[in-house]
């Protein structure tokens, strides 16, 4: 019955490829917006506006006007979670109205989906615990996730329902996931030189205890390690003639540069809130960045449907 139903809704309410993946693609700039929105909270010190959760106060499930321009940030905030995940079901409901169905792709809408909740409570747990750093950066790291998963999930609505094929070398392959795994870890470095510096959400909120000047060195050595490997890929794609892969390599740096320039200003000017916030917006364009490129060391070839067998001339009757 409910695949009967399921069929019925898919005939009625059709929904092409194109528009199945324009809602993909708006999945990933949504959440990429509530990490703009959420370092807005921090750089506003309106962490705590909303000092409980999921109550916005212990009377009250919104910001009041006691609360001032912190419980406004604050409580703007948890809502445009709903319009994200209000994207993320969109999303699911497009899967399942598509035909014919796509292999793989309701399991990544799910996860895009239930993972926007998920990244909610730990949203409230950094409330609970009065914004401690260790949780933060959880919250950041959290979204990167989230972010990840959409991105394959536009990914694999563009790809054909094939096998994967490789598009360069083996080695080079495991070159690129050295380098997907060097960019994640600059995402995780980078949080803890956030808990270490001054912008905390609150003025009140305690800090990491690392020394913030050799977490940020450690911080740029990670970087400056993603940068190398991200030119040797350029080179090596181009010296094996994977000319798709060695753009995706190419746009990777160029992203890299500009967020290392942003990074570099901030901590010499004393990291201005401004800029701060550009940082966090540049994470995930090198993440996405980095996922292009790893997604552009292999491609899907379209599937091949089986031909129906034709009776051999043995097998065909002879007119009596």
């Amino acid at each position: 019955m409910r695949r009967i139903c399921a069929v019925t809704l898919a005939a009625r309410f059709p929904v092409s490829a194109t528009l199945l993946r324009r809602l993909a693609f708006a999945s990933i700039v949504a959440n990429v917006a509530i990490v703009g929105t959420g370092g807005l909270v921090r750089l506003t010190a309106s962490g705590l506006g909303c000092p409980t959760w999921p109550r916005c106060t212990d009377e009250s499930y919104v910001n009041t006007p006691e609360m001032g321009v912190h419980g406004v940030i604050e409580f703007g905030n948890r809502l445009l979670t709903f319009a994200v995940g209000a994207i993320a079901l969109a999303v699911v409901v497009a899967v399942l109205l598509h035909r014919p169905r796509r292999q793989g792709l309701l399991p990544l809408a799910l996860g895009v989906l239930f993972g926007i909740p998920a990244q909610a409570v730990i949203g409230g747990i950094t409330v609970l615990t009065d914004l401690n750093p260790w949780v933060v950066g959880l919250h950041f790291l959290a979204s990167m996730v989230v972010i990840a998963v959409a991105y394959a999930l536009w990914r694999r609505i563009g790809d054909p329902d094939g096998p994967v094929v490789p598009t360069v070398p083996g080695p080079l392959r495991a070159l690129a996931r050295l380098t997907v795994a060097v960019s994640a870890s600059v995402l995780v470095v980078g949080t803890w030189v956030t808990g270490s510096g001054p912008h905390a959400g609150d003025h009140g909120a305690a800090r990491n205890g690392l020394d913030p000047e050799t977490i940020s060195q450690a911080h740029a050595d990670g970087v400056f390690l993603l940068l190398g490997l991200s030119v040797a890929l350029i080179f090596a794609f181009r010296a094996v003639g994977a000319a798709r892969a060695a753009r995706a390599a190419t746009v990777l740096v160029a992203v890299e540069l500009g967020q290392g320039v942003i990074g570099f200003v901030q901590y010499f000017t004393d990291l201005p809130a401004l800029l701060v916030g550009a940082h966090m917006v540049g994470s995930c364009l090198v993440l996405l960045a980095t996922l292009g490129m790893l997604w552009s060391t292999r491609e899907r070839r379209p599937a091949v449907v089986a031909e129906p067998s034709r009776p051999s001339p043995a097998e065909v009757p002879v007119p009596a």
